[in-house]
């Protein structure tokens, strides 16, 4: 830290503020395991009635391993950020929990107007990540500003 560099403070928040900042981006970073070691895919988002869906390829890895677990899921973790490295100032929220294929024709169709692909390819599987650990953070200076 430089002389310029103001004191840095984190500031833990609660699961629904964690939450409420997951929702205001639409994307993040899912961390699932591949043959044994972690891997990350950056994809878009929208969260759902306590969810966070995830529309994805079937060919994809991370469709390919959350198929493998059936109907009991896959662990993965989901990570979103704001911050500003200008100010150096921000926030961050991981999620841990159990990752499904959504099989429902109307939450499908639901969710396929919520959560429009950012690439030119055919994304035709969602994916539920249901929480169960939630932490996230504030970077604030020491006065408390955000």
């Amino acid at each position: 830290m430089t002389a310029l560099t103001p004191p840095r403070e984190v500031i833990q928040i609660d699961d629904r503020e964690a939450m409420r900042l997951l929702a205001s981006v639409d994307h993040g970073r899912v961390v699932f395991n591949d043959r044994a070691l972690p891997a990350i895919r950056l994809v878009n988002h929208v969260v759902d009635d306590g969810r966070i869906i995830v529309r994805t390829r079937l060919a994809a890895k991370v469709s390919t391993v959350v198929r493998s677990g059936a109907d009991a899921g896959v662990v993965v973790a989901y990570e979103v950020d704001c911050l500003d490295p200008e100010r150096r100032a921000g926030w961050t929220v991981a999620v841990t929990g159990w990752a499904t294929t959504i099989t429902d024709p109307r939450q499908l169709a639901r969710y396929e107007q919520l959560l429009h692909p950012w690439v030119n390819m055919t994304m035709d599987t969602m994916i539920a990540i249901q929480p169960e650990f939630i932490t996230g953070v504030r970077i604030v200076d020491d006065t408390g500003g955000k």
